[in-house]
């Protein structure tokens, strides 16, 4: 057949012709592919929706040489696209395309198949695929060719494939080291800088550091860093000499060759901010090594360090203060940056850039630990105020790291109070409700450690803290909860702060802890037992117990054994609930007012302005407050001249803030006033605290109680006693379920001993409270016996007893005698 010369501009008819059996017609087909989708991306699709790509696949592995070298041609240059590369992979071509690295291979053919698969090498399935057919060891083969293109893709897969642990192990047994050092001599930019790109990642690997070093690879990196010329290639150089310098072998050879001081120098003289942030970021990685440290030290790098920090640039000032944390390890640099780095680190807390601020109180908290001379340095360089402001950054690990250097400061006991006036608990009340479990755990420990001071405690319930607190107690995470129920137990120290943590929820949650054996800590037991020894009307309301050391003071209420699941509810709760049939609570509160002596008729006045309602205070402080209010207004507004057209306005508003101050006053809720209680204490500490002894005061208070409460009752007519209607009759006469014990003038067991030991309490007798059952309730007491007397007895231990309040007022039954039982079952 006579040859048949064909033209044709359409690409459709081109692709056509991939399926001739002739390879002239092959070679040229594919030549003129080449051309076309070198043009653009939009010719590359093209000839992908023509299934040019399929035909292709099948002629990079042909027999004829031209035919392969021409169609891997068109494969190189189309794999740029996304679709054509995903497409590829459907094909797993990667085989093929590595039979096509051979030696005896063309170069032009290495060329672009080396192109195609590091185009292709981007992808983490290729570069799996890349490892298990075996193209590593090709590739590092072809580092050596004589083609800058080869090379330059070799090494561009090369470093593609080190993203992957497995491909990075296996350079070892192919000793890909030296043919990189080789790279660093090109004479072409790219291919140096490719070559440091793919040992910064492979020697982060210890045994390939080694192998660098044996290669002499740092000598290679030194003069990078000395020549101006390599400037472009001085940060990734910098990257792989603070790979190396993790191994105190590589920085003690550096530090002996002065290698060290040239880096020194190098990064401070540099006026390129990334040669800068590298040259700190090396000095990091080194400084993870004890050994390193000290060797640094001795170079006195923490003056380098503090000029970086100076830099106006936030990388250079981020990648400083990640080193200065490392350096604070050593104790000697440690004082260094103290005297000179700390003034600077707290300029930073003020950046507007948040990594910046991160680093900076990051650096900060490792330099304050446990080293009062830099904690003094930090307050005298007057970084309360931004540290406090940094609890509201925007990252967690800023929020962290300044939790934690506040609990540095608080170490400091003179320290302590000035951070105290800071504002620290308020500031910590939006890092309590944090979701990150490191910044829950630090705040919270922040607040164990602050609140400490009741001012503290007060700061941290007006900001809401407590809530947010209470939550971290559910927390999953170990130390979260146990660094929550330490600060739980710390804020417990006051009453009005317990009793919130209670309402909140704190006690039943504690109380779920300490059910589980895992889950439970010392913190949590002791949280409880504070928590009810700071609001013991929920402690004796729960546990039916008061110790000795549990002082009952005036707010104190009974309203009986709560059962297991149900709320305790507080007294001004109570109060408001309508009148009802059930037990009446009792309630304590001996508080005088200003007048010293009160009438009966005053008296009876007093306690009838609460029977309609408790919630309100008394009408003397309302009306004292009331007046005091209209001075004010008259000084501000009549005293001042104000035009005549604005007078009706001022009085209007005048008006106005005084029906919002009353409403303040009417809203402000204040327990009655109990003057009886008052003359029973007043009456008690005249008559009983002059006896001498403490059995003596003790049956002494035992009759003045019984003598109040309705007198001596004989044992077989307890049930004629009818102290129930009395106690109604009060409820009545109040309005309230509220009772204060003052006015129970026939009481039982509970009445009395309630009673017994409220006055026991303000006059020093030290007794218990005990609850048991069916409104029974006792007292006991340590006594000495009666014999021997002298100095043998106060040598013996005391006994414990049970006071009569009931039968015979007085006398004392010893614990676990048969009296003592019978009395508290009877």
């Amino acid at each position: 057949f006579v040859p048949l010369l064909i033209e044709s501009k359409t690409p459709a008819t081109v692709v056509l012709m991939l399926s001739s059996p002739e390879e002239k017609v092959l070679a040229t087909a594919c030549e003129a592919l080449y051309k076309f989708a070198s043009k653009g991306d939009e010719n590359k699709v093209t000839l992908l929706g023509l299934g040019a790509v399929e035909h292709l696949h099948k002629l990079i592995s042909h027999e004829n040489p031209i035919v392969r070298r021409n169609a891997i041609m068109v494969f190189g240059v189309m794999a740029a696209n996304h679709d054509v590369k995903k497409l590829l992979r459907e094909l797993d071509v990667t085989n093929s395309l590595l039979s096509r690295l051979a030696p005896e291979e063309d170069v032009v053919i290495h060329d672009f198949a080396t192109l195609c698969l590091a185009q292709m090498a981007v992808e983490y399935t290729t570069k799996v695929q890349i490892f298990e057919q075996g193209g590593l060891e090709p590739l590092v083969r072809l580092l050596a060719s004589p083609d800058p293109d080869v090379k330059k893709n070799s090494v561009e897969c090369i470093y593609l494939l080190m993203q992957d642990f497995q491909s990075c192990a296996a350079v070892h047994a192919l000793n890909v080291i030296p043919p990189l050092l080789e790279l660093l001599q090109s004479e072409y930019p790219v291919i140096q800088s490719l070559a440091l790109k793919t040992l910064e990642v492979i020697s982060k690997d210890r045994e390939t550091r080694k192998i660098l070093q044996e290669n002499k690879g740092l000598d290679c990196l030194m003069k990078i860093l000395e020549t101006n010329e390599f400037s472009d290639l001085q940060v990734e150089a910098l990257s792989v000499l603070g790979n190396c310098l993790e191994d105190a072998h590589a920085m003690r050879l550096v530090q002996q060759t002065g290698g060290l001081k040239k880096l020194l120098s190098f990064a401070g003289a540099s006026s390129f901010p990334d040669i800068q942030k590298n040259a700190a970021k090396a000095l990091t990685k080194a400084a993870y090594d004890s050994e390193n440290r000290k060797i640094l030290n001795e170079e006195e790098v923490e003056k380098c360090l503090v000029n970086l920090l100076g830099i106006d640039n936030d990388g250079v000032k981020v990648a400083a203060s990640q080193a200065v944390s490392a350096m604070s390890e050593n104790l000697a640099s440690k004082r260094a940056f103290g005297r000179q780095g700390i003034p600077q680190l707290v300029q930073l807390l003020s950046s507007d850039n948040e990594e910046v601020k991160e680093a900076a109180v990051t650096a900060l908290a490792n330099l304050t630990a446990a080293s009062p001379s830099n904690a003094s340095a930090f307050v005298e360089a007057e970084g309360m105020k931004p540290l406090v402001n940094t609890l509201n950054a925007q990252r967690d690990g800023t929020i962290a790291n300044a939790a934690t250097l506040l609990t540095n400061l608080a170490e400091q006991v003179p320290l302590c109070v000035n951070t105290q006036s800071q504002g620290v608990l308020r500031a910590l009340a939006q890092p309590l409700g944090s979701t990150n479990s490191q910044v829950q755990s630090k705040a919270a420990f922040a607040v164990a450690v602050f609140g400490c001071d009741a001012d503290a405690r007060t700061e941290l319930r007006n900001a809401g803290g407590l809530g947010p607190l209470v939550e971290l107690l559910r927390s999953k995470d170990e130390e979260v909860r146990r660094n929550a129920c330490w600060a739980v137990m710390v804020c417990a120290n006051d009453e009005l702060t317990a009793v919130e943590l209670c309402r909140l929820g704190a006690l039943d949650i504690l109380e779920e802890i300490n059910l589980s054996t895992g889950r439970k800590n010392n913190f949590s037991e002791a949280a409880v037992e504070k928590l009810l020894d700071n609001n013991l009307s929920q402690k004796y309301s729960q546990i039916g117990y008061l110790s000795s050391s549990n002082i009952i003071t005036d707010g104190f209420y009974d309203c009986g054994q709560i059962k297991p699941g149900v709320k305790f509810l507080s007294l001004e709760e109570l109060s408001m609930q309508e009148l009802t049939d059930r037990r009446a609570i009792i309630l304590i509160n001996a508080k005088p007012r200003e007048d010293s002596v009160v009438s009966p008729v005053e008296e009876k006045q007093e306690l009838s302005r609460h029977q309609s309602s408790l919630s309100k205070s008394s009408t003397r402080e309302k009306g004292l407050r009331y007046c005091t209010l209209i001075y004010i207004l008259y000084i501000v507004f009549y005293v001042r001249k104000v035009k005549e057209n604005k007078e009706e306005e001022k009085m209007k508003e005048i008006a106005q803030i005084i029906s919002q101050v009353q409403d303040e006053i009417d809203s402000h809720w204040l327990p009655p006033p109990d003057f009886v209680l008052l003359d029973y204490i007043n009456n008690a500490s005249k008559t009983i605290l002059p006896l001498t002894t403490t059995r003596e005061k003790v049956v002494a208070l035992a009759q003045f109680v019984a003598d109040k409460m309705g007198g001596p009752i004989e044992r077989d007519k307890l049930h004629d006693f009818n102290w129930q209607l009395h106690i109604s009759e009060i409820e009545f006469e109040l309005k309230c379920n509220v009772v204060p014990i003052g006015k129970v003038k026939k009481g039982t067991f509970c009445h009395r001993a309630l009673l017994f030991k409220v006055i026991a309490d303000r006059i020093g007798i030290p007794c218990s409270l005990v609850r048991g059952e069916y409104n029974r309730a006792w007292n006991e007491v340590k006594l000495v016996g009666d014999s021997p007397r002298g100095i043998a007895a106060l040598l013996l231990p005391p006994q414990e007893y049970i006071v009569d309040l009931m039968f015979e007022p007085g006398f004392l039954m010893k614990q676990g005698s048969a009296q003592a039982d019978q009395y508290k079952q009877m």
